[in-house]
């Protein structure tokens, strides 16, 4: 046998006693491989936790209120899916989500104040991000004021010493035992702006309140209830410690001050009649007869509601006030102005060219003036239709910033409360504003000098003394005092 064959056998052999390192995850382990086994797999899904900013909302707004959540921790979301309800000091919106994922956490509790550009929740992010997308989860400078979210633990207290504990066992009276909590519902806390002024005006924590509505929603009838409930529970208390004070005794306060922060409505309507102070009003009265309008009125509403396949709207009288004072501003472009003064050496007049008529109205949430656009155009139904919808927009907290924005004159109807002479307060850049006060019967004598029965209403105008003087305002009102005691003369004016 050759040496080189002598060789090979013996590097065989050498081989065959060498232990095998198989692969384990291979079928079978005996059998030695070089190459690990692979499996098939994909690429992972883009899963990172992100801050989502509160976006900006548009007309300079920097804060807003939390209304109430319609998420909470460890729920799942999709694109376009309600996080929020938020109210600014204009209207109330609804915050949706831009990502698919799963929110980890919420940066304000409800009634807090949420800053714009701020963190509003953290979210797991589960899709794809935009460009535009990826800047809703950036915070400006990196630096983020996290506020402690809904689940951050408290601060524990100092525990109390022996000689603290003494002193107030002897001074203090054993608490009752606590009584166990009740489950609340996740959906308890939701309740509509309307409720959640209730719940602020009677000092109620909506919390503790047992809703009855969907998914046990608290209802203004829930709040009112607790309210009663706990008046009466509280009664017994309060005559069995009265019936133990002498009679000379002082009377115990029985509430409180307290200090409430401003809404946000009220801190809009706080910086707007500040800056209403430096404007000199010129205030102007008139008596307007309502015995003609009411008459019309009255016909009107009887022949639709005898026909109901028209579809009836109720007709007030506002509606042809807002018609007769836009025949008037035709003939006064000066009062349907805007007062430019950014530029103090030379302040401008802007004359408008539409009637853009704000129309004050008061609301659970407070005093709204939503606008109702191109007046001059619109017919008496039609604004009746338009004053209906603005209303139910008003009074559910709906109402969108382009409702709120652009007056160029504003009437304030606040003889639907009551009241006659008024002092209605400007609103800038606007020159002219017009109350109108309840309208009343009264005896009055007609021309042959015959006692009748009238119905009037007093018309309360202020103006802006710097570019309106005082007889402008003066033909304007009479102008509109016509058209309304002849609503003849206003339907041929009509267009």
């Amino acid at each position: 046998m050759s040496s080189l064959l002598k060789n090979e056998l013996m590097l065989l052999s050498r081989a065959a006693k060498r232990p095998c390192f198989a692969c384990p995850n291979y079928r079978n382990p005996s059998v030695a491989r070089q190459n690990v086994a692979r499996g098939f797999r994909t690429s992972a899904g883009l899963k990172v936790v992100k801050p989502y900013l509160l976006a900006d909302i548009g007309e300079g707004i920097t804060e807003v209120q939390v209304i109430q959540w319609f998420v909470e921790p460890g729920a799942r979301v999709e694109q376009f899916d309600k996080i929020c309800e938020v109210q600014s000091d204009k209207a109330a919106v609804e915050i949706t989500s831009r990502f698919d994922g799963v929110i980890k956490k919420l940066y304000y509790e409800a009634d807090d104040m949420a800053r714009v550009g701020k963190p509003l929740v953290d979210i797991d992010i589960q899709s794809e991000i935009s460009p535009a997308d990826e800047a809703l989860t950036k915070v400006p400078g990196e630096q983020q004021e996290e506020k402690p979210s809904k689940e951050a633990p408290k601060k524990s207290e100092p525990e109390p010493t022996d000689d603290a504990l003494g002193e107030s066992s002897a001074t203090q009276d054993p608490e009752p035992a606590k009584q166990p909590e009740r489950p609340r519902s996740k959906h308890q806390t939701l309740a509509t702006p309307a409720v959640r002024h209730l719940t602020r005006k009677l000092n109620v924590d909506i919390a503790d309140v047992p809703g009855t509505g969907k998914d046990g929603r608290v209802l203004k009838e829930d709040v009112q209830n607790y309210q009663a409930s706990q008046s009466s529970a509280s009664a017994p208390t309060s005559t069995s410690t009265s019936t133990s004070i002498s009679p000379f005794a002082p009377v115990q306060q029985l509430a409180e001050d307290k200090t409430v922060p401003l809404t946000p409505i009220q801190k809009q309507m706080f910086k707007t009649m500040t800056r209403s102070l430096s404007i000199p009003h010129f205030l102007y009265t008139d008596t307007i007869d309502f015995t003609s309008l009411s008459a019309l009125r009255r016909k009107l509403n009887t022949t639709s509601s005898s026909n109901p396949s028209s579809n009836p709207q109720k007709l007030s009288a506002l509606p042809f006030i807002l018609k007769a004072v836009s025949l008037a501003l035709h003939s006064h472009p000066t009062l349907n102005a805007h007062l430019d003064t950014s530029n103090e050496a030379k302040p401008a007049l802007i004359l408008k060219s539409s009637h853009d008529i704000g129309v004050a109205m008061d609301t659970p949430s407070g005093l709204l003036v939503p606008v109702i656009r191109s007046v001059q155009t619109h017919t008496i139904t039609s604004l009746a239709a338009e004053l209906s919808r603005l209303s139910t927009l008003a009074r559910t907290g709906k109402l969108s910033s382009s409702d709120l924005s652009g007056a160029t004159f504003t009437v304030s109807n606040v003889g639907s409360i009551g009241g006659g002479v008024v002092a209605p307060v400007i609103v800038g850049p606007q020159v002219a504003i017009l109350g109108v006060g309840r309208a009343r019967t009264v005896p009055a004598f007609a021309g042959n000098g015959e006692l009748v029965r009238r119905e009037e209403a007093v018309f309360s105008w202020s103006a802006d003394h710097r570019v309106v003087d005082g007889a402008g305002v003066a033909r304007c009102a009479e102008e509109v005092r016509a058209l309304i005691e002849e609503v003849e003369g206003m339907v041929v004016r009509m267009r």
